[in-house]
């Protein structure tokens, strides 16, 4: 029988597709919440609901399978249990339902429009020309990678695809070209510091444009819900008040990483030979190419609204609007075709993963948990006998720290969000409410940087081998708390000069 046993266990550990430790302990966890009495406050299905949310969490943390199919299997659950319906039918509607939010189609589209930039080349050629006029130290390179990213940002809203498809292939060949190579040992030459650069060049500007990163669509719907619409982000409006402290973090990143991890190498000069030899190969701008930047410059206008601006409201555009107008450019052109947007996968599963959480975070708010929670929450900060102040800053290091328990970003905004923005409008006094909100609009982004698994790129730059994962945590963690800083002081300034506040 123990034979039969380990035979069936083999077969199970090489068939299926996930891992079985996680899987059980995920299981154990969702058995655990549902026998537990069910809180004063809430309904039996509201905590049915939390539980099977929570379970989710935990098993994108701890990556029982790929995060799309435990999205699926929560929306699946979700309708099964009925918990937010009295049939079936309801509940799958229920389950569905964020899978025609305009806000997640924006995330899609962009995705596929941005796949125009690693098809066309542009993206590379744009990284090579500012390596070609910034490299002749690594730090200069540095400064070359950071303002790729920073062009680059407002038309690719998967930081994964911005920062680990495009930035990180060319500082990997940059950095082997120096004879930096983590398998001979020589990672420190150069490698582990321009991927610190490539990894925090990534976190900074995704929080400079609504389109730099999948969540900051929910992020503004966050918002704008806890101030009843009074205060809703436009593309324009969260680019103006990210412009400066974003700006001023990506200026100083580079040096304080020389700092904190210095590279051996200091001076470069083959670097800029390198990348006119690479832009000589690529040749003159291609048509695709030329058309790529025609559409990113549409694109711009659009989102920043400028037709409104000139002509009236009449020509205001929803944003998820006109990134089906992008789309629809590179498609009729030539520049990507049907088949590439079909294959483009990290949409597709952006489309199924993200409609899960934000369906699920919906849910919870209208069964009333996320009312009861930061009912909570409020009530704990409360007892503690803290003032305004400190209570707005406790709730935004929470917030931004409780991110080394996550492994997805849109999972944690999806989890606590709502709840630590709806405690802060409580406690925070009308006039400063604005400036609490931008912090903590800031701390979703800048929470990036804190562990190798905080978002997709980590994963990516990490697996690279050039840092090691002391240096990863101990650097996240200084650069985190220096750009709140940054954020804190400097933004907060801007914001009222802005006369946001």
């Amino acid at each position: 029988m123990p034979d039969r046993l380990k035979a069936v266990l083999a077969y199970f550990q090489q068939s299926v597709p996930f891992r079985l430790v996680p899987a059980a302990i995920t299981t154990v966890f969702l058995v655990f919440m549902l026998l537990l009495p069910v809180p004063d406050g809430l309904t039996p299905k509201a905590w049915a609901l939390v539980a099977i949310f929570l379970t989710t969490i935990l098993a994108i943390i701890l990556k029982v399978m790929p995060i799309g199919v435990m999205a699926m299997m929560a929306m699946t659950i979700v309708a099964l249990s009925q918990v937010t319906s009295t049939s079936s039918k309801g509940a799958i509607a229920d389950a569905l339902s964020s899978l025609a939010n305009p806000l997640i189609w924006l995330i899609v589209v962009a995705i596929l429009v941005s796949r125009g930039l690693k098809k066309t080349g542009l993206g590379q050629r744009i990284g090579l020309m500012f390596i070609s006029r910034l490299g002749r130290k690594t730090v200069g390179i540095g400064y070359g990678l950071a303002v790729c990213e920073l062009v680059l940002a407002p038309f690719t809203p998967s930081n994964t695809a911005r920062g680990g498809g495009i930035v990180h292939p060319i500082m990997k060949a940059i950095a082997s070209a120096f004879g930096s190579d983590p398998a001979k040992g020589t990672e420190r030459k150069m490698g582990t510091y321009l991927s610190l650069v490539n990894m925090h060049a990534n976190t900074i500007t995704s929080g400079m444009f609504i389109t730099a990163t999948a969540p900051n669509p929910l992020v503004v719907d966050y918002v704008a819900r806890v101030t009843n619409q009074s205060l809703h982000l436009s593309w324009t409006t969260w680019a103006l008040c990210m412009l400066l402290p974003g700006l001023t973090c990506l200026l100083l990143m580079p040096l304080l990483l020389s700092v904190l991890a210095p590279p051996e190498v200091k001076a470069t000069p083959d670097a800029v030979d390198y990348a006119r030899t690479e832009l000589q190969r690529m040749g003159p701008l291609s048509g695709g190419e030329r058309v790529m930047i025609g559409t990113f410059g549409i694109l711009l206008v659009l989102w920043a609204n400028l037709p409104a601006m000139v002509f009236g409201p009449a020509f205001t555009l929803d944003p998820t609007v006109v990134a089906f107008v992008g789309l629809f450019i590179l498609i009729i052109t030539g520049t990507i075709d049907w088949d590439d947007v079909l294959s483009e996968k990290s949409a597709w599963d952006t489309l199924i993963w993200f409609g899960a959480l934000v369906m699920m975070a919906e849910q919870l708010n209208k069964t009333g948990v996320i009312a009861w929670f930061s009912a909570l929450l409020k009530n704990g900060i409360v007892s503690a006998g803290l003032g305004w102040e400190a209570a707005a800053a406790l709730l935004v290091l929470l917030f931004v720290f409780s991110h080394y328990f996550f492994a997805s970003t849109t999972a944690h905004i999806s989890a606590m969000m709502l709840a630590f923005l709806t405690v802060g409008a409580a406690l925070v006094p009308p006039q400063y409410l604005t400036p609490f909100l931008l912090m903590m609009v800031a701390g979703s982004t800048i929470m990036m940087t804190l562990t190798h698994y905080a978002t997709g790129t980590s994963p990516i730059i990490f697996g690279s081998g050039y840092v090691t994962l002391g240096t990863w945590w101990r650097v996240g963690f200084v650069m985190c708390v220096i750009e709140l800083v940054i954020y804190a002081v400097l933004g907060v300034m801007w914001w009222k000069l802005l006369g946001i506040w």
